[in-house]
């Protein structure tokens, strides 16, 4: 009883949002709180089981995103086979190798993304995929060579291995909203983007936004292999993704809210949608588990200009030497509405925006990237 009674504690502390946002029901609407344990307990036995015997394999695991992927399936059951460019490094696997469960049921495997066939030994027996490999970084010399091969060919690499192995039945792959909402439709207050809407390669060419033109380009020829090889592919497009970090170096869209405390004199004039990190590793599960799921699901808590991020975080941490202008003077770049429809459906309920940006620079403070 008293390891059910720790794993409970810990099954609550680390997936509280993301790994108890079930359809079935929600706190709010529970009437006391005997009601709210017994329902707490059988969503983390539920949990806890739904992927016992079941073997699954996660591409660029030390990264951000399949960090907490990882992590959340390894809290179901899940065994991970879990690929790395560098298996020996401690600083790229020490945070998996500790989390609960890895022990028994994860599976470190060297592979690259730019190698044919590099995939094959991890991916062979498993259930299912979760396609997370692709650089996120925007100052490149050679956007070809550093960001737009990788995740293009890198995506077909994965989904050529998927193809030799009907145990298969369905591959998961981290694309984003910058696949989605760049293009020369306008975005204001009024408009609400969904599934529906395609960044324009053309546009990202022009705009020389090349990070977002190799995740528009991977997603089309995910698409394309799929329909062409039929595959069962889902794919969730977040937009910039905030919370904890369990990995110990700073990701790109963690480094967006530390500049913003670290002594920044302007914020951009940018709006972009905010997401916390965990709901987009339980959106991956949910929609590898969902049979149901398909298409595109777009993750966007809301989105905010970082004028309004900054005082989210003045309001939070009132000493904190904040920027007081903008980097520009043109007019504010305007928000827009991204629907939560499909989302929804899977099960997802949104971490407040507030909620993340406090968590993210916890974070920051605990991994010592930020002292105040």
């Amino acid at each position: 009883m008293k390891n059910a009674a720790s794993s409970l504690a810990l099954y609550i502390s680390a997936h509280s949002i993301p790994t108890l946002h079930l359809p079935q029901f929600h706190f709010h609407e529970l009437s006391t709180e005997r009601e709210r344990s017994s329902q707490l307990l059988q969503s983390f036995e539920r949990d806890r089981m739904s992927g016992s015997g079941k073997l699954v394999c996660v591409t660029g695991a030390s990264g951000y995103i399949a960090s907490w992927l990882v992590k959340l399936l390894l809290g179901r059951g899940y065994t991970v086979r879990a690929s790395v460019r560098d298996p020996s490094d401690p600083k790229k696997t020490a945070h998996l190798r500790s989390l609960e469960g890895a022990n028994e049921r994860l599976h470190l495997f060297k592979a690259n993304l730019l190698e044919e066939g590099s995939f094959d030994a991890g991916i062979e027996g498993c259930d299912g995929v979760f396609h997370t490999a692709s650089p996120f970084y925007h100052n490149v010399s050679d956007p070809q060579a550093e960001l737009i091969d990788p995740a293009v060919k890198g995506t077909l690499n994965v989904l050529k291995s998927c193809t030799k192995y009907p145990s298969i039945k369905r591959v998961v792959v981290t694309s984003s909203m910058a696949a989605v909402a760049y293009n020369e439709k306008p975005r204001t207050p009024d408009v609400v983007v969904d599934e529906t809407w395609f960044s324009s390669p053309e546009y990202c060419e022009q705009s020389k936004a090349w990070y977002v033109l190799s995740k528009t380009l991977a997603e089309e020829a995910a698409w394309k292999f799929a329909k062409e090889n039929g595959m069962d592919i889902v794919t969730i497009n977040p937009a910039m993704v905030i919370g904890p970090l369990l990995q110990p170096t700073l990701n790109t869209s963690a480094a967006a809210i530390l500049n913003l405390i670290n002594g920044a004199s302007t914020y951009p004039n940018l709006a972009f949608g905010w997401v916390n990190v965990k709901d987009v590793a339980m959106a991956h599960i949910l929609a590898y588990e969902v049979p149901s799921a398909s298409g595109r699901y777009c993750l966007v808590e809301k989105v905010v200009h970082h004028s309004e991020i900054v005082e989210i975080i003045r309001e939070l941490y009132p000493s904190i030497p904040l920027p007081e202008k903008c980097a520009d003077d043109k007019p504010l770049v305007p928000v827009y509405q991204v629907s939560k429809e499909k989302t929804e459906s899977l099960g997802i309920d949104y971490v407040p925006t507030k909620i993340s940006i406090k968590e993210t620079i916890e974070s920051l403070k605990e991994k010592g990237f930020v002292n105040f």
